[in-house]
């Protein structure tokens, strides 16, 4: 599977972005996603991640009830709607991907789960 983010740029303190990542290969549905962001100067940190199904959702604390993870599988698609930005915000969003069995309905908060991962998009949010 390879991985394409798109969509980032630069919005003010309160804007909106969302973000879109194309997948390519075969059984994109039976795949668990998710996004990560590296802001300046930090480790790599968790998002938000959706399961193959795209039923089940979770986020990280920070961006809860700000941002919605969706995916389209028959488009291989899979995005991430962000509202309410705010400059700690800012950082490369990258998409990921591991597969996962028909069991597994929910994705992976850890990183170290992911087969696949896209370039990364950037993201500055000024306040």
């Amino acid at each position: 599977v390879q991985l394409q983010a798109s969509g980032g740029g630069l919005v003010q303190a309160g804007g909106s972005l969302r973000l879109s990542c194309a997948a390519s290969g075969r059984a994109f549905g039976s795949y668990a996603l998710g996004w990560f962001r590296q802001s300046p100067g930090k480790e790599r940190e968790f998002v938000a991640t959706i399961g193959w199904s795209g039923r089940n959702t979770d986020y990280s604390d920070s961006v809860k009830g700000r941002f919605a993870i969706s995916r389209d599988n028959a488009k291989n698609k899979v995005y991430l709607q962000m509202n309410s930005l705010k400059p700690e915000d800012t950082g490369v969003y990258y998409c990921a991907a591991v597969e996962v069995p028909p069991d597994e309905t929910w994705g992976y908060l850890d990183m170290a789960r992911y087969d696949y991962w896209g370039q990364g998009t950037l993201v500055t949010v000024s306040s």
